[in-house]
């Protein structure tokens, strides 16, 4: 078994209020995490950078926001509530490393953890179960609730960290964790069979394109939503029909044509949607980056049998599941650009910009 040295001090990016990406400071001087009981310290390899990260800076999550992510990506939100701006609904705590995605690897653990994990390379979870036994939909996220990839080294609880194995690097392993489990688990909620046919908003991005992959594997027919320039990207993932995110949805989809929308926008053409469901069609939801509010007619709700699905807490099978894909190869990294863990403001501004399809990685060890 290797044997690491651990230092005092890190590197890493820390989180120290609500605000634009100026909110994000890059240490040196940062304590390094000892693992408590239960627990493993990660040299983390990459990391990466996801809608969560924004919503979580900016404090999109609180009821008090009512606009688009974007509007409040650079300058945050004037009329925020501190209250409730958090994946969980209570105050967040700074500073705080953020950082859903963490490839890295296991090089010390803490009391009643098996020493046969140090070394080894692993995914950390990025929705997780707080304990061994908690109760179905109680769940932390990794970088928000607590400290999270965006350094040089980081704990997880040893329940929720999955040895992988692969020939693929650090980074394009860290741009599986946070959109793939994401996407799996809202295909999942949804019950995607193979012959049906799925609709996927937001289609180029990290969630939307790991949708097409997992959706493709599942054998469904696809039917992606994309910005116009991207949607040559979105068609070499798999799509057997790309439409512009601009156009009408219902000049290019008949209505009922659909069995499961995958919806990551909301925004004013929401309720356009479910028009192009079948009866006893199910949308399921994880984002809202076009606009959390829509207006909803609930005769088309309850006259055509739609279920709707929140998804966000997954059970473990997902995440199972997500590693044997990796494995097996079933599924491809969507890598747009690595940045050095020093320009992790710059990506942040770059992913608001999405001019790009795939992740924007961060490299750190």
């Amino acid at each position: 078994m290797k044997s690491y040295s651990i230092p005092d001090l890190m590197s890493g990016v820390v989180l120290v209020g609500h605000g634009g990406p100026e909110m994000l400071e890059y240490r040196q001087d940062l304590p390094v995490p000892l693992p408590a009981a239960g627990e493993v310290l990660i040299r983390v390899g990459a990391s990466a950078v996801n809608n969560t990260d924004i919503n979580t800076r900016i404090g999109w999550y609180s009821k008090s926001i009512r606009d688009a992510t974007n509007r409040g990506s650079e300058i945050g939100f004037e009329s925020l509530n501190h209250g409730d701006a958090s994946w969980s609904g209570s105050p967040l705590s700074f500073p705080r490393i953020q950082g859903a995605d963490c490839c890295g690897t296991v090089i010390a653990t803490g009391d009643g953890v098996d020493h046969q994990l140090i070394d080894q390379r692993v995914l950390v979870r990025p929705m997780y179960s707080p304990t061994v036994d908690a109760l179905p939909y109680e769940l932390e996220t990794f970088g928000s609730e607590c400290d999270g990839g965006f350094a040089e080294y980081t704990v997880a609880p040893v329940h929720e960290v999955f040895p992988v194995k692969s020939t693929l690097t650090d980074e394009e392993l860290a741009s599986f964790p946070c959109a793939y489990s994401t996407a799996e688990g809202m295909l999942e909620r949804a019950g995607l069979k193979a012959g049906e046919r799925v609709l996927i908003t937001g289609a180029s991005g990290g969630v939307g394109s790991a949708a097409i992959q997992l959706a493709k594997r599942r054998g469904a027919e696809v039917v992606a939503i994309c910005s116009e320039h991207k949607s040559q990207v979105v068609k070499e993932l798999g799509a057997d029909q790309v439409i512009g995110r601009d156009a009408p949805l219902l000049e290019h989809l008949p209505t009922e044509s659909v069995q499961v929308v995958v919806d990551l926008v909301g925004g004013d053409s929401w309720s356009e949607l479910l028009e192009v469901l079948v009866r006893g069609g199910r949308y399921v939801v994880s984002g809202a980056i076009a606009g959390p509010l829509v207006e909803l007619d609930l005769r088309t709700l309850y006259l055509k049998d739609l279920s709707l699905l929140g998804s966000t807490w997954q059970p473990r099978q997902v995440f199972d599941n997500l590693i044997r894909y990796i494995e097996q190869g079933e599924i491809s990294p969507q890598v747009a650009q690595v940045y050095p863990l020093h320009e992790l403001q710059q990506a942040q501004r770059d992913f608001i910009r999405k001019e790009k399809a795939g992740k924007r990685v961060i490299r750190i060890g």
